[in-house]
């Protein structure tokens, strides 16, 4: 009778495991490598809220309680320009008012140009038609799809007396899926703002 040795078993048992660790080794080689897909950090937006701002250039409008607004910072800044910031999301919608002393359709176009320069790294820009004819404020509101320093423009006139232009920007790297839900948040706002407006 031919027996096995307890060390020979031992030998035959370690050599099964190799063979295992060396099949399941090359397996793994074999499968597909699959990337972790890009997770961003969950943004917590604060609760819609608003409160009216008077400006002295016979215009007003509702702004959101969680952003300040001051007169505009830009070197270049009329009196009537005005800054809306969102420091808590490094946003800043930035408001350009310009009484019609001339031709309206000057500004229209002034601002089409200024939309137009994203269309390099613009996916799409998309108009939609403003139109509230009770409190006499008609224009355009601009969305800018891709990775743009801007993703919502807009102008609103009451196309006889006012022009108020805006913009909104945040002091970030331009990346359209992270700032999605920023933006989404804001144009809300900036809906809001074009609503409430009212030339007095």
């Amino acid at each position: 009778r031919n027996s096995l040795t307890v060390m020979q078993l031992s030998i035959i048992r370690n050599f099964a495991y190799f063979i295992l660790f060396i099949a399941g080794l090359c397996a793994a080689c074999n499968s597909p490598v699959v990337p972790k897909p890009k997770a961003y950090f969950r943004i917590d937006f604060p609760a819609k809220e608003y409160t009216k701002f008077r400006s002295e250039c016979k215009y007003s409008f509702d702004i959101p309680v969680y952003g300040q607004i001051s007169q505009s910072a830009v070197s270049t800044a009329e009196k009537c320009w005005y800054d809306i910031r969102f420091n808590a999301f490094n946003g800043t919608i930035y408001l350009t008012y310009k009484p019609l002393d001339s031709d309206l359709s000057s500004y229209v176009e002034d601002i089409r140009k200024i939309v137009y320069k994203h269309i390099i790294k613009a996916d799409d820009i998309i108009e939609t038609p403003i139109s509230v004819p009770d409190k006499r404020v008609y224009g355009v509101l601009y969305d800018i799809k891709g990775n743009t320093a801007s993703s919502v423009n807009f102008y609103i006139t009451d196309s006889t007396s006012g022009f108020l232009s805006g913009a909104l920007y945040f002091n970030v790297q331009p990346n359209k899926d992270s700032l999605a839900p920023a933006i989404a948040f804001f144009r809300e706002d900036i809906l809001h703002l074009i609503n409430s407006f009212e030339w007095d």
